[in-house]
């Protein structure tokens, strides 16, 4: 069996795919697996698809996005030729070049089935698929469906999604709510596996640990705040800062590097589970695969989430999970005004034992510990078909 899986964009868009393929792979050893995913996403991909497997052959494919933006209107977008409207022509182009060179690329190693998991470098793959009659899975992590996915949908074979069916227009027929992949190391972890964490990670296992996130790429107003309440957090506990590798050294700079209450990361990629799994709050973005680990691991989590991305469709995710209590949401441009509005809550979070078990609990009630296998099932059942 040969599978081709792609994606790109973010880390939330190929870690969930080695979650699948890890599932083919056990149960179809002899599998020939490739992976494609954009340029700009390129080193990281790589990175992820070594961790797991590293005979995968990792290629990249011509991709541009069409660039929307959920606070402006439609007129303001169309008046921003240099930003928005120039951009978003070449981008055009470089869809089209990117889908003549997947169907070349597919006409020379041709797979049983095409999974696509996100992001704007599957729109030009899943048409190349279609083209060539190759089955297509595709699985849409948001609560709030992509242009791309929209698209692709109406050729695909089946469609998995991350947030229950209400959420998406799909063929019912053809859809089926699995979850997020999530790696199996993402489960919750006892009192003395934290505290075995924490002693790890060179921290006092008895102090409450902090973990604060913005994702592979980072998030300048969430490492901004930190920055500005760093000192009056770490009275109440130890904090860890994953800053993303553009801001490390802004925010090496701006913070301490001799505390031992305070520990600052580009970016990690090994131990991640762990570091979240001994955290006694976690505040992240509210990308749909973080939101799913961390249900997985059953954190009582702060959301951030990036109004500005294409059709809000993170402040639909986090929206998802606060109707039902598993989550607080901390709106970003309070929080850029305000900073102590994080630290409030963080103090809240931390000193209310009742509200951590009541939010773990409800969170993780989320969890789909075994969404790799279904997909991975869809996936099959494709090549089968």
């Amino acid at each position: 069996m040969k599978v081709l899986a792609a994606g790109g964009g973010s880390g939330g868009h190929v870690t969930p795919v080695v979650a699948v393929l890890r599932e083919i792979k056990d149960q179809y050893p002899d599998t020939e697996i490739r992976f494609w995913c954009d340029r700009k996403f390129e080193s990281q991909a790589r990175r992820v698809m070594k961790h797991f497997d590293d005979s995968i052959r990792v290629d990249v494919v011509v991709s541009g996005k069409l660039r929307r933006y959920h606070h402006l209107t439609p007129i303001q977008q169309l008046i921003k030729i240099r930003t928005i409207v120039l951009p978003n022509l070449i981008d055009g182009v470089k869809v089209a070049i990117g889908a003549l060179q997947s169907i070349a690329k597919l006409i020379v190693w041709r797979p049983d089935v095409v999974f696509t998991k996100g992001g704007f470098v599957c729109l030009p793959i899943g048409f190349a698929a279609h083209m060539l009659r190759i089955p297509l899975v595709i699985h849409d992590s948001d609560a709030h469906p992509g242009l791309t996915n929209r698209i692709l949908a109406r050729w695909a074979f089946r469609i998995g999604t991350g947030a229950p069916l209400k959420f998406y227009s799909y063929p019912s027929s053809l859809s089926r709510y699995v979850g997020v992949p999530v790696r199996a190391e993402f489960t919750p972890y006892s009192e003395g596996d934290r505290q075995k964490v924490k002693r790890s990670l060179g921290f006092d296992s008895n102090r409450p640990l902090v973990v604060i996130t913005g994702g592979g790429l980072g998030a300048r107003r969430i490492n901004m705040a930190v920055a500005t309440i760093l000192n009056e957090l770490m009275e109440r506990a130890n904090i860890v800062l994953i800053s993303g590798e553009g801001q490390y050294d802004e925010m090496r700079a701006l913070t301490p590097q001799n505390d031992e209450r305070y520990q600052l990361h580009a970016f990690v990629g090994q131990g991640m589970a762990d570091m979240l799994g001994a955290a006694d709050v976690v505040v992240a973005r509210a990308g749909a695969t973080t939101i799913l680990e961390l249900a997985a691991l059953a954190k009582p989590t702060i959301l951030v989430p990036n109004g500005y991305l294409t059709g809000g469709h993170q402040l639909k995710n986090a929206a998802v999970y606060a109707e039902k209590g598993a989550v607080s949401v901390i709106d970003e441009n309070q929080l850029e005004k305000h900073p102590d509005i994080l630290l409030d809550e963080v103090i809240n979070i931390l000193s209310d034992d009742t509200r951590r078990k009541q939010m773990s609990r409800l969170f993780y009630e989320f969890a789909k510990p075994n969404a790799a296998r279904d997909v991975a099932t869809l996936i099959v059942s494709a090549v089968k078909k």
